[in-house]
């Protein structure tokens, strides 16, 4: 298994229960925040999520700490319900897990990421 392999495999066991794309829209229906880290040609390409936080995967700790003075409005406690979104559910749960480093406890990702989203026939804007 390569070094980046065993990276993954130990941030998913430390985040533990990942959702799939129903129980991320239920997440979102509820108040918690979906945040798609995908770089801006993947969403050009695919198109976005409705209501979902774009913010760059270079930027994410800056605007999700609820503390920081560089925090987008939407962050606005440590106790909530983030799912990270990626393409395809692997940089998400690096991203996931660094949030969770950072004080945010339910930071999950999106299992599949962006294109098992849009597999189940979810909605997306332009792309």
């Amino acid at each position: 298994m390569s070094a980046v392999d065993e990276l993954l495999a130990q941030a998913r066991r430390e985040l533990g229960h990942r959702v799939g794309p129903r129980e991320a829209a239920a997440i979102q229906e509820a108040g918690g925040l979906l945040v798609d880290i995908r770089y801006a040609e993947l969403r050009e390409r695919d198109g976005t999520i409705p209501g979902a936080l774009i913010v760059e995967r270079n930027e994410l700790e800056w605007r999700l700490d609820p503390t920081g003075d560089h925090r987008v409005p939407e962050a606005t406690h440590h106790d909530l319900p983030v799912v990270v979104i990626c393409n395809e559910g692997y940089a998400s749960s690096l991203a996931a897990l660094s949030l969770r480093h950072l004080g945010l406890p339910h930071a999950t990702d999106l299992t599949g990421g962006f294109q098992a989203w849009r597999a189940a026939g979810l909605a997306v804007s332009g792309g």
